[in-house]
This record gives structure tokens, sequence and C-alpha cells, in this order.
């Protein structure tokens, strides 16, 4: 079991005063939530008591703490850390690499990818190298990252017609998962990507689409896709946990037969 960072180490009371101001919850909330009294819980984030491993788990799952920074709050109240982080290529994780192959596989012709914390590729099936025609090699190289190849101006941002629309929603995507994480590696990939030289992050729903459509220039035709995201149910593994794998979809009949027939000629 590893912990890949100690870098909060703050009393554990300052960490849970910090989760429930994060996401906004009264002291009161919380300790009617979690099931504690009041009074126990503001001596908890004070440091004039001691809480118990049990209490920590059960406070950092009702403020939906990542299984990382569970183990941080386990860590700094003087508790061994309970979750692993079990590497994709150890054979414990067999199960998982096949099921999500097995989802991969499944969404052909249309494109899908795996991804961790950061958007950094873990998996993709064949239709996925769609996006990546025309990358330079360095936006290409391990660990890829999605997000970057999708916003840089020399990746998919040359090619995609509703670039300010698409900026917009994908930049809010990662600040809503700064919010929810406080991950400062996070911070500084949602910060890289604002700055990218492009045209304004704008999202003015037109009234017409019931998402917001990737619109994609490919040759002379426009190519249109909406995503699905999906992450495993049930994880107990910070690996596992911060997995998701994103499901393009066509978003008209004409990107249906362009996938099919790219599929079918190989």
């Amino acid at each position: 079991m590893t912990i890949t960072s100690l870098g909060d180490v703050r009393p554990v009371g300052d960490q849970l005063r910090a989760w429930r101001q994060r996401r906004r919850l009264s002291q009161l909330e919380l300790a009617s939530g979690a099931e504690v009294s009041t009074r126990h819980l503001s001596f908890v984030e004070t440091g004039r008591s001691a809480p118990s491993r049990e209490m920590v788990l059960r406070l950092a799952e009702h403020l939906e703490v990542p299984l990382r920074d569970r183990n941080l709050l386990l860590v700094s109240a003087g508790y061994a850390p309970v979750y692993a982080e079990t590497p994709m290529e150890e054979p414990r994780m067999d199960s998982v690499r096949a099921a999500l192959r097995q989802v991969l596989r499944g969404h052909e012709p249309y494109p899908a990818v795996v991804v961790d914390r950061f958007w950094n590729l873990i998996d993709a099936n064949g239709a996925a190298g769609f996006f990546m025609e025309g990358a330079p090699p360095e936006l290409l190289e391990p660990p890829l990252n999605v997000l970057k190849l999708s916003m840089h101006p020399d990746g998919m941002a040359r090619n995609i017609v509703n670039l300010g629309e698409w900026r917009a929603h994908m930049i809010d995507r990662v600040r809503r998962h700064v919010a929810l994480t406080a991950d400062a590696a996070l911070v500084q990939l949602y910060r890289e990507l604002r700055d990218y030289p492009g045209p304004a992050a704008t999202a003015a729903p037109t009234g017409q689409e019931v998402v917001i459509p990737l619109r994609i220039r490919h040759g002379d035709r426009t190519l249109s896709f909406f995503s699905t995201i999906a992450t495993f149910g049930t994880p107990v593994d910070i690996t596992v946990a911060e997995l998701a794998i994103e499901s393009f979809y066509p978003a008209d009949p004409a990107t249906a037969d362009f996938l099919r027939e790219r599929a079918a000629a190989g």
C-alpha cells in the first residue's frame, strides 16, 4: 500500500474543516448527516478531541473526500491508511483491465477512452485514433493528456469548429474537479488549459440542442459527437476510483455513417 502524497500535513481537524467548507456545509449540517453531535464535531475540528478511525472515515464518506485524501486524513489522525493504490499492470487488476477492454471494444466503431484523474490516457479503442490524427508527436508522447490534445492550438483545437463553446465546457469541467478535490496538479492543468491561445471560452446554448456537441472539421465535412462518462460504482482502490471511461457517440447520422465506413475500411 502506498501514499502518493503527504503534502497536507495539517492536523486532521483543520483538514476536515477545510473539506467541510469546500462542500459548503455548516457544522450542524455535517453533524446531522454523519450522525454525530455538533459539539463533538466542533471539538474534532479545533483539535480538542481526537477522532477515532471510524469517525474519520464516517466524516470523509459524508464529505465525499477522494480516497487518496481519506488516507491522508487517517495518517494525520495517527492511523494507518486503508485504501491501496494498485498499479494497473499488477495481476490483481486483471479483472479491471478486462472490464475496461470489454467496454472499449463493445463501443466500436465509436471512439472511447479510459483516463486517470488528470485526464492522462490509460487505454483507448481503435476508433479513438481518429482524434489523434495529425497531432504533433510531442502531444502524443506518454503520458498523453486528452485535454491538452483536444485544446492545444496544434492539437485537435485547430479542427474543432465550435472551439469557444467546447473550451468553455472543458475548462468548467476541470474547474469543478478542482473544487471537488483541491488537487494542486489539477489547478496547474486548469491554468494551462485556460491560458492556451484560442477563441474566448463561451457557452451560450442555442435552444436547439440537448447536449453540447464536439464538432470536428474532417476534410470537407463536419463530424459531430457527444459523450458520456462512466466510473466504477464501488471502488475501494485509489487507482480504480480515479479511472473514468469517456465514450463518444455520433450526434447525427452523417457522423455515424462516417465512423462505420472508417471501421469497415480498416
